[in-house]
This record gives structure tokens, C-alpha cells and sequence, in this order.
């Protein structure tokens, strides 16, 4: 009994300790993908430079989409729908906020905070870019869609790159593998539809949504290389990508017992 008292007193204390560095690693992350996203960064120099041919690719694209959609006008209707409709951030980041609200519910709690902070994090840095980039929207002679602020990142894009990752690695555990597969490619053809349809739609330049897209990945990235680092902290072990952020979200009890491994009931084996 003394035995089983003293390592449990230690399983405690290490996961107390775990959970600080928990913090710490997630705060940092936000931090490190705030100023050394270096593809993201490369392609902000580029367009801050006005580098001709990415000036030239961002026009070019821009002038035969708006004629494509003067063209078809139905087209655009559906364009705008998927904009404005299916895949714009408040729909988005209101589908995560449901997933966190249900983690809790779950008693995932690291889990739900790995949630809220990539979710708000992308948004704030997100908008904190645009604010230093002042990039001004592409101007066209007979526009199809007009949207306030300025233009670089592109916020429909990197939304959407955080929200479907956050949805994919929170819910690939408790989705059957015969459907993952399928799971992956609806977020994949989600986040590059996004894209699509913001520089079809003329309020976006190319070079937007490819660094919203970059900034998102960079920012669930970083975030995710810190709930990986609590993991190992209280000895569970890495998981791939494939398999989710937390394969014991199919237990009853998802983070009881960190130290231990979970069985398939929920239950710790030491």
C-alpha cells in the first residue's frame, strides 16, 4: 500500500509539472509562429518588395477569374455562397468553438485549450498582419464581390486552415479509419476551395491566400509541437498525424491516468 501511495504521489507530481510546461510550451509556440513562420515569412518579404513576378502571377489570375465570372454569373452566385455561406470564419470558428465546448464536456481539457488558443491565436495574428502588412484589396474595373480591410493574409484562407486541422486532429480518433481517408480529403478540398473562391471572387490577390494558408499551417504546427511535448511530459507517446492529437479521446475518461497508458475502455495500465 505504501508502495502504491508513493507512486501514485509521483504520478501526481508529474503531471502537475507537466502541465505547467504545458503552458509554457503552447505560449511560446503562439510566439515562435507569430515571428518565424519562415515560408510565410519569404513570401511576405516578396510582397512587401513588390517583387515583379509575383505581381504579375497575382494580376494575371486575377483579371481572367473576374472575366471567368462576368462570364457565368451563376458560377459566381455559387462562388459567393461558399464564400459567405459554407466556409466563412464565423461558420468556421463557430464549429470549433461547438468542438471545444464538447471537449469539456469530455473532461479533455488540455485538449480543449489546445482548441481555443490555436483557434484565437490564428485569428489575432492573422488580423495583427494585416494591420502592419496594409496590403490594399485587388481593384477591378467591373468586380463581382467587394469585403472590407485590407487583403494580406487572406482571413477566409488561414481560417480555414486552422479550423479544418483543429477539426481533423481533434476527431480523427473517434471517426472509423475506413472513414479517414475521406475526412482528409473534404478538409483538403475545403481549405484550397477557400482560396478559390476569395481570388475568383476578386477580393484577393493569389499571394493572400497562399499566406494565410502558410501562417494557419505554421500556427497549428507550432501549437501542436507543444501538446506533443505534454504528451511525452507525462509519458504517453507520440502520435502521427493520421491517428490524431489524442488517440484516448475514444475513452470514457480521455486524460485520466496521464502517466499511464489508456486502455480501449478508458482505463490506466501502468
Amino acid at each position: 500500500m505504501v508502495v502504491r501511495a508513493t507512486a501514485q504521489r509521483v504520478r501526481d507530481l508529474r503531471r502537475r509539472a507537466a502541465d505547467r510546461r504545458f503552458g509554457v510550451h503552447l505560449l511560446g509556440s503562439v510566439t515562435v509562429a507569430a515571428v518565424a513562420a519562415v515560408p510565410f515569412g519569404l513570401l511576405l518579404v516578396l510582397v512587401e518588395g513588390h517583387w515583379q513576378p509575383l505581381r504579375r502571377l497575382d494580376a494575371g489570375a486575377a483579371r481572367q477569374l473576374n472575366e471567368t465570372a462576368l462570364q457565368h454569373p451563376a458560377w459566381t452566385d455559387v462562388l459567393r455562397f461558399l464564400s459567405d455561406r459554407v466556409w466563412d470564419p464565423v461558420t468556421l470558428r463557430t464549429a470549433v468553438a461547438l468542438l471545444t465546448v464538447w471537449l469539456l464536456y469530455r473532461r479533455a481539457w488540455r485538449l480543449a485549450l489546445w482548441s481555443a488558443v490555436t483557434a484565437t491565436a490564428g485569428g489575432l495574428i492573422g488580423l495583427l498582419v494585416k494591420v502592419v502588412v496594409e496590403r490594399a484589396r485587388p481593384s477591378l474595373e467591373d468586380p463581382v464581390a467587394h469585403a472590407p480591410g485590407f487583403s494580406f493574409p487572406s482571413g477566409h484562407a488561414m481560417t480555414a486552415t486552422t479550423s479544418f486541422a483543429i477539426l481533423l486532429l481533434v476527431l480523427l480518433p473517434v471517426v472509423p479509419r475506413a472513414l479517414r481517408a475521406l475526412c482528409w480529403c473534404v478538409s483538403v478540398v475545403s481549405v484550397l476551395g477557400v482560396g478559390f473562391t476569395r481570388i475568383a471572387l476578386g477580393v484577393h490577390w493569389f499571394s493572400d491566400v497562399v499566406g494565410g494558408w502558410l501562417l494557419g499551417l505554421a500556427v497549428v504546427a507550432l501549437t501542436s509541437w507543444a501538446f506533443e511535448a505534454w504528451r511525452v511530459d507525462v509519458g504517453r507517446g507520440r502520435t502521427g498525424v493520421s491517428g490524431g492529437l489524442e488517440p484516448e479521446l475514444v475513452g470514457v475518461r480521455p486524460e485520466a491516468g496521464a502517466s499511464g497508458r489508456s486502455g480501449h475502455d478508458g482505463s490506466v495500465r501502468d
